[in-house]
């Protein structure tokens, strides 16, 4: 019914991915497998639904109408469980603003704030960017390679005087969904020393069964109130140049906070483009998204066959969330220079490395397998020449 094999040409217009991959990582012909956004073309009742605004020739101001929070509240109520009321919904132009917003909404200059790592670098980037000192929780892997948040070690952090927690739930890079268990463990603490939790579940869609992606303001009603969500279709239904998210804040006095940053910063409605996308990927993408989700784990299956088989210097615990795997690469003995050489000179592959994802990371690089089969094999078949070179 819907086509993931069909290889797209780059779009030759500014597109991030595949356009700007030379001159970053100084190198032609390379593999695009880096920014996390897919290879597929958006679901197409989204392209649709732009394709009937643009044909309307009207682009003025917009405002979050009922279709568009509806599609939000019915979305998060069917696909998690989680029964929210329209008012809790603020607008951000991303998730990574939105963490923006809620570093200056809750916190002081030189107040702490804790993010979990290895993780997504702009997690940092709003911590040290808004002068708030940076706490790193170090996840640590078991022989497997599969993460965990170390509770005693976290509760230390927080009783230290930490203000705000930053969660990646799913997380990005390492691919796991945090169980309810894991996430009530956290909300504990978080009620224990006051510290409110913003949780980024950006990749919250993105998730393979067996495992189910619990929101974490859906805990408790006491949770709920000190807690912040940031959600959006992007990475689920290839949206992020709409650039556009939603917040989840249950709680007044926090909601207004939010928005006042959010005022003071000039911040408006979702764009014209984002308003109609949103409400046809939560309205009409479902089947969409469970066939895409189904492709991505085939090509978590094939790179796990060739890894097993083929790849003994190589590893990598299959995520549970996320179309991002995180391979790790230390048994080739290779420092970070001489891995970035590896990937981009030998196997001319573009990848996020390790190194840049906070702390933990060295001797890893994060993969993207959100792509047709035939672009991760030709992926696969560079790295084996490349290996064997």
């Amino acid at each position: 019914m819907f086509d993931f094999d069909r290889k797209l040409e780059p779009p030759g217009s500014g597109g991030l991915k595949w356009d700007y991959a030379a001159a970053k990582y100084g190198a032609p012909d390379l593999l695009a497998m880096w920014v996390a956004e897919m290879d597929f073309p958006a679901p197409p009742a989204v392209l649709e639904a732009i394709r009937h605004r643009a044909e309307s020739g009207v682009f003025g101001y917009t405002f979050s109408d009922n279709a568009y929070t509806s599609a939000i509240v019915d979305w998060l109520a069917r696909r998690h469980g989680w029964a929210i009321k329209p008012d809790w919904l603020a607008h951000a132009p991303g998730v990574v603003p939105a963490l923006h917003y809620c570093v200056q909404a809750f916190t002081q200059p030189g107040d702490q704030v804790l993010i979990p790592t290895p993780v997504y670098p702009p997690f940092k980037e709003v911590v040290e960017r808004n002068d708030r000192r940076l706490v790193c929780h170090e996840l640590t892997a078991d022989e497997n390679g599969r993460y965990r948040m170390n509770m005693d070690e976290l509760e230390r952090q927080l009783a230290g005087g930490v203000k705000l927690l930053l969660l990646c739930s799913p997380h990005n890079p390492v691919g796991r969904v945090w169980t309810p268990d894991e996430l009530e463990a956290v909300g504990r603490l978080a009620e224990a020393y006051g510290v409110i939790v913003a949780s980024d579940e950006i990749h919250a869609d993105l998730v393979f069964a067996p495992h189910t992606h619990t929101p974490f303001a859906r805990l408790s009603e006491t949770l709920a109130a000190r807690t912040v969500v940031c959600i959006s279709p992007s990475k689920a239904f290839n949206l992020a140049g709409l650039q556009s998210a939603s917040v989840v804040i249950a709680d007044r006095k926090l909601r207004l906070a939010y928005r006042q940053a959010v005022q003071r910063a000039f911040i408006g409605a979702p764009n014209t483009f984002a308003l109609v996308a949103t409400t046809a990927a939560y309205r009409e993408g479902e089947a969409w998204l469970d066939a895409c989700l189904a492709y991505i784990r085939g090509n978590i299956a094939l790179l796990r066959s060739w890894v097993d088989e083929r790849f003994p210097q190589l590893r990598f615990a299959e995520p549970e969330g996320t179309y991002l795997v995180w391979l790790d690469c230390r048994k080739l003995g290779l420092s970070n220079a001489e891995l970035h050489e590896f990937f981009v000179q030998r196997a001319r592959i573009a990848v996020n490395f390790g190194d840049t994802f906070v702390a933990g990371g060295d001797g890893f690089v994060r993969l993207n397998l959100a792509c047709p089969r035939a672009v991760l094999e030709e992926a696969l078949e560079r790295l084996e020449a490349a290996l064997r070179a």
